[in-house]
């Protein structure tokens, strides 16, 4: 027996909220209407929780009937958090934002310069981060300014990058079953999931950069073919030095004191276990990244942040997540380790996606993902490859994504 598709379930959810509802209210029910105005109490709601969670399982927490408090609004999340992969050739396509390291002069200045729905939003988010950056991260882009490598201004225009190519795909009619973000990508995962606003994640990103930009260059951080016991093991013979991200079985980032790592380094080599420095100013997601945390926690906390509307897979927790994207998960997230696998893992095996999108600058995660996914995993795409990337290899994931100019004309009609 086929499943039925996305669209279909959507509407046989809304049918059975409203059956639901009628039921607990006593009148009809409109579907575009707030509960709270048709008159549905919080003894209501949680009754028709436990009738959710009877029917349907673990598809939402009882907050969520508040948080998408219409009929249509929660049946479209009831379709979005259904695990069930739907008909044969049917597009289901989470986003996967990069992190720091995936920055590179000119980045996405062939699409800038061809594609007006990218340029349109690149521009917006440039717009969102100049009275924090004090220059235009477009300008720097286009310039092929290597300051696009200082940390300042790094985090802000990949922020802006990944913003821009999420909202490029949206606008071509490719709406995400969910979001990760690996890092830096995690904020524009959230302004994409609707927990941030731009003009939010805009200074929380800029603020941040410039914030580890001024903290003494301490420490470095060590690509490693190491399991993640291994690479453990090893980082609690050097105090300095603590895990900072998991990104597969056998792909553990190590970050800290350079003389330890240097230490660590060696005693992998003699196991025959390959290992690599990274080019970077910082020791990211340490706990030497410490002294960042107050300045940034007073602007955070000022910022209202807010739950995910799409299905959020934090890479702080390792897993699905609907909490409050507020200050104390952005203070956790900078000193917390990138628990990239585990989130990757459950988004996998919950969201059953068709394809995976990777998006950033230069493909980063694209063969991590195809590991974790397996031979029957989703199919892999990259939205630009790297410095060369502009509007055909666009074309070209839009295409794989039976997304574009036509199809979403058709879809309106």
């Amino acid at each position: 027996m086929s499943v039925p598709p996305r669209e279909s379930r959507e509407l046989a959810y809304a049918d059975w909220l409203t059956e639901r509802l009628t039921r607990y209210l006593g009148r009809p029910v409109d579907e575009t209407v707030p509960f709270a105005e048709q008159g549905l109490d919080s003894v209501a709601a949680l009754s028709l929780y436990g009738d959710i969670e009877e029917e349907f399982g673990p598809l939402i927490d009882p907050t969520d009937i508040w948080e998408y408090p219409t009929v249509r609004s929660l049946a479209w999340q009831f379709a979005l958090r259904d695990p069930r992969p739907g008909d044969a050739g049917q597009v289901r396509a989470a986003f996967v934002f990069t992190g720091q390291g995936s920055q590179h002069p000119g980045m996405t200045s062939g699409l800038y310069l061809h594609s007006t729905d990218y340029r349109t939003f690149l521009d917006e988010a440039a717009d969102a981060l100049q009275p924090y950056t004090g220059l235009s991260v477009v300008d720097l882009i286009l310039s092929g300014d290597l300051r696009i490598h200082q940390t300042a201004f790094t985090q802000p225009a990949l922020f802006a990058v990944e913003y821009a190519l999420a909202r490029t795909l949206e606008a071509s009619g490719v709406r995400p079953v969910a979001v990760l973000g690996h890092g830096i990508g995690e904020f524009a995962a959230a302004a994409i999931a609707g927990a941030l606003t731009l003009a939010d994640a805009a200074k929380l990103v800029a603020l941040r950069g410039a914030f580890m930009q001024y903290l003494p260059s301490n420490g470095g951080m060590l690509a490693t073919c190491a399991p993640s016991y291994e690479a453990a093991e090893l980082a609690a013979g050097e105090p300095g030095v603590s895990i900072s991200a998991i990104n597969a079985a056998k792909a553990t980032v190590l970050s800290g004191d350079l003389a330890g790592l240097e230490r660590i380094q060696d005693r992998l080599a003699l196991r025959g276990i390959a290992s690599t420095p990274l080019k970077v100013t910082h020791p990211f997601h340490s706990p030497l990244m410490e002294p960042v945390v107050p300045k940034f926690e007073v602007v955070a906390r000022r910022l209202p942040g807010g739950a995910p509307r799409l299905p959020f897979y934090s890479t702080v927790h390792g897993r699905f997540t609907n909490e409050p994207l507020y200050a104390p998960y952005w203070t956790r997230q900078i000193t917390a380790p990138v628990r990239f696998a585990d989130a990757a893992r459950q988004l996998l095996a919950q969201q059953t996606p068709s394809h995976i999108v990777e998006i950033g600058p230069r493909v980063v995660l694209t063969p991590f993902l195809r590991r974790l996914g397996g031979r029957s995993g989703p199919i892999c795409l990259a939205m630009c490859r790297g410095p060369e990337s502009n509007a055909v290899d666009l074309a070209g994931v839009l295409s794989a994504l039976d997304a574009g100019p036509l199809n979403t004309a058709l879809a309106r009609t």
